[in-house]
């Protein structure tokens, strides 16, 4: 039988997406499955990766039933996922604890100590990263100190997306993409440091081996054949960092050229050729081979206006009812009516503490600037205003560390708004193109396995034949000019405020 499609899995915060493809990268069918984010304490927040594996079945179940096609004319299965998990598995592959995702800061204290203990600048040395709690390296040290009882059983820590290809195949991995989460893997080789592993206090054991992100690992087990619906034997590759994945369904996989994020998290990712790190930002390995990505990750993404839209949109919900426009169009259309810079307000947008460049999980949101004349479309202007100031703090810092991006390629739910990547565009000052902006995440992934199992020649017919721009958004000069002013006002808020957004007493 021919294998005429390849399946896209994404592990993201809020929910699974799967999707099917073609050889043109045309989405055949796709669909979504929720689970739960949960927030135990202050500073914490955790999933169960259980919960992500019961929701990819009935997605991918979904996803065969739509397209109404055989599992076995599927030709492979790629798998990105969010990053910075720190999924603890026994020998029998049980899970043994609930995984503190990229939004957890529990560990800060541990990485305070291993700073001081080892050396910042030896840490980065080796890592390419600074040493901050959101990162898989203190979460395994976390589990140590005050989960002895699951430390003690821990035979390998997983990923995300090597969880799934775990419960899909049976074999343990690591993807390359990946292992920026753990400060003992050398940036420079793209493998473990023993020396830095024992610094750490991480055994070498509960690492698996680091493979390619188009490296088969294994096929589809007649075990979750049953659970998920696919044709046992189906190949599944290692897949890779969901940004990282994204980045290359945009179809950015030259030097220089860089994706925007627009999903629940913000950020971006500049492909480079070379190494070069800076201790405010990201560095990991591109899912494609010898690149690296130089990224921005912030929390105030998609889910700054998801957060909004749930806690002051239940009018617009009720009108929804009324008038079949969604929510979230009703509110872009009230802050459309508003000018740039919002007559003064201003948002930061840390709403789960921050991440790069300011790499404070105490950081808050804020708003400054609101009197009697603010309305709702104020505020939901400046939310879009406050992740693109983010974003060009991100890419400020970059180019000061030798990373210029010039043409933005969106993606995310966020670059479904004309509004909010315009905003983008006129804060940068950078061009912005969008592609398929939903599917670029499951793209990417699917891209993987279509290399990986010859569906492709190469990345570059990949991307050729699967990437399309759909629309583009040039800076507009008069609201750059405006925004530079914003831009300073948002920098100096940071600066006045951070004394106060530290650890409470």
């Amino acid at each position: 039988m021919n294998r005429l499609y390849l399946i896209g899995i994404d592990i993201g915060t809020s929910a699974c997406k799967v999707a099917l493809f073609d050889r043109g990268g045309h989405v055949l069918a796709a669909a979504n499955g929720e689970y739960p984010v949960y927030y135990p304490e202050e500073g914490w927040a955790e999933q169960n990766p259980e919960e992500w594996w019961s929701a990819v079945c009935e997605a991918v179940r979904q996803v065969i039933r739509k397209a109404d096609i055989r599992p076995e004319e599927i030709a492979g299965v790629g798998i990105d996922g969010q990053s910075w998990s720190a999924i603890a598995i026994d020998k029998g592959g049980k899970v043994l604890a609930n995984t503190p995702i990229w939004m957890d800061t529990r560990a800060q204290s541990i990485c305070d100590r291993l700073n001081e203990e080892i050396g910042e600048e030896e840490i980065f040395r080796i890592a390419g990263n600074s040493l901050q709690p959101s990162y898989t390296t203190a979460k395994i040290l976390w589990y140590k100190e005050n989960l002895p009882e699951v430390y003690s059983k821990i035979d390998k820590i997983l990923q995300s997306n090597s969880f799934i290809a775990f419960k899909l195949t049976g074999q343990v991995s690591q993807d390359l993409s990946q292992g920026y989460g753990l400060h003992c893997f050398d940036m420079r080789k793209g493998k473990w440091d023993e020396a830095m592993c024992k610094k750490l206090g991480i055994p070498m054991s509960f690492l698996p081996e680091i493979v390619s992100c188009d490296h088969v690992v294994g096929t589809v087990t007649k075990k979750a054949a049953e659970e998920c619906g696919l044709a046992v034997g189906t190949p599944v590759v290692a897949g890779g960092l969901d940004a990282a994945c994204g980045t290359l369904g945009a179809g950015v996989i030259h030097p220089g050229e860089t994706q925007e994020q627009g999903g629940q998290a913000g950020g971006m990712s500049i492909c480079l050729d070379e190494y070069k790190a800076d201790p405010c930002l990201i560095l990991g390995f591109h899912v494609v081979p010898d690149k690296w990505l130089l990224q921005g990750g912030t929390t105030g993404g998609g889910g700054v206006m998801r957060w909004f839209e749930r806690e002051f949109a239940d009018y617009e919900r009720l009108m929804k009812e009324q008038t079949g426009v969604s929510s979230l169009n009703q509110l872009n259309e009230i802050a459309e009516k508003v000018k740039s810079g919002c007559d003064g307000l201003v948002f930061l947008p840390y709403m789960a503490g921050e991440r790069s460049p300011i790499w404070n999980p105490y950081a808050k949101g804020v708003f400054y600037g609101l009197d009697f004349s603010k309305t709702k479309g104020h505020m939901v202007r400046a939310c879009m205003e406050g992740v693109a100031l983010s974003l060009r703090h991100n890419l400020e810092v970059a180019e000061a560390a030798g990373a210029r991006a010039n043409v933005l390629c969106a993606m995310g739910g966020s670059a479904n708004s004309f509004l909010w990547t315009q905003i983008k565009a006129d804060i940068t000052g950078k061009k912005i193109v969008v592609p398929a902006s939903d599917t670029a995440t499951t793209l990417g992934a699917a891209i993987l396995a279509g290399v990986g199992t010859g569906f492709y020649q190469d990345y570059e017919e990949a991307v050729e034949e699967t990437v399309t721009v759909t629309r583009t958004h040039e800076p507009n000069p008069a609201n750059k000019a405006i925004y530079d002013q914003v831009y300073d006002t948002y920098l100096e808020l940071y600066r006045s405020l951070s004394g106060m957004m530290t650890k409470h007493k």
